[in-house]
């Protein structure tokens, strides 16, 4: 896990579990006064309190709101692998301040709700993600990478409560307009539609009206990974459904999906979960 101190009290934490085991998220230094925002951007992480008696699972695309003023909320997670995770971390009080003339659109920080409990799960939308995935890729020096933070939790808190609950179509800073992020998105659409037989990516181009450049650019700002990645990853979680449901073998699997062969299907659930179809059968 990084930690990164963005403020004098606004804390960062990042962690990328990419190995095949479970890691651990621990973080105490911080007390009552803090609320947390938790942000699961692939796989899934379980949150421990009371020494495990009590736990709470966030999964792949949606975000987390805490805030106990009675008790210290310390940071005890399990992150599964493949898991990629941000957390803010802010005193309430300096959290309000800086919604002070619009504290009316977010109920949990009026004056009155700060000595209630808040909980809140919700979905990441495109967005939010865009910006996730900014944070986590950031490599800038360790002179601007404070300020290049702070700018994108302000970022995240104005996407997160702003009034209209729409996806702003306007916050990716590489697409230009409403309409090229609509045609990524329709272009998403199309991968998954078909896993058998997806078009390439110069077909795919054509068929939304973008340049390749810009299809392959938008779609990796948006998405956070390239068109063909994120096909594999989505077939390999269509696979982990098809199979626990029982009704396919794992060679009528591998044809739902468009493999050429159950080797080759065999082969890249390995390389992804690290288990063959069937043993994660037998699993579950």
């Amino acid at each position: 896990m990084n930690e990164y101190q963005v403020g004098n009290q606004l804390t960062l934490l990042k962690l990328v579990n990419n190995s095949s085991k479970i890691s651990k998220m621990f973080y105490d230094n911080l007390d009552e006064s803090f609320i947390q925002f938790h942000f699961c951007i692939s796989g899934s992480f379980t949150l421990n309190y009371n020494k495990g008696a009590y736990k709470l699972k966030l999964n792949k695309g949606k975000f987390l709101t805490l805030y106990n003023p009675q008790k210290k909320l310390i940071i005890d997670a399990a992150v599964e692998k493949e898991s990629k995770i941000i957390s803010i971390l802010i005193p309430i009080i300096e959290f309000h301040e800086l919604f002070s003339s619009t504290s009316t659109n977010i109920p949990f920080i009026e004056n009155k709700s700060l000595n209630q409990k808040h909980y809140s799960e919700n979905i990441i939308s495109d967005s939010i993600l865009i910006v996730l995935n900014q944070v986590l890729k950031n490599e800038s020096d360790i002179s601007t990478r404070s300020l290049l933070y702070k700018a994108k939790i302000y970022e995240l808190f104005s996407l997160m409560f702003k009034k209209n609950k729409e996806i702003d179509l306007d916050q990716c800073p590489f697409l230009k307009n409403d309409e090229n992020l609509k045609k990524i998105a329709r272009a998403k659409d199309i991968i998954i539609k078909d896993v058998k037989k997806p078009p390439s990516l110069s077909e795919l181009s054509k068929s939304i009206d973008l340049s390749l450049k810009n299809l392959k650019k938008g779609f990796k700002e948006i998405y956070g990974k390239p068109v063909f990645k994120y096909l594999f990853d989505f077939k390999m979680e269509k696979a982990k459904q098809l199979l626990s449901k029982g009704n396919l073998n794992v060679n009528e699997v591998s044809y739902e999906l468009g493999y050429s062969s159950s080797s080759h299907f065999i082969a890249a659930f390995k390389k992804k979960y690290g288990i063959t179809p069937r043993t994660y059968i037998n699993n579950n």
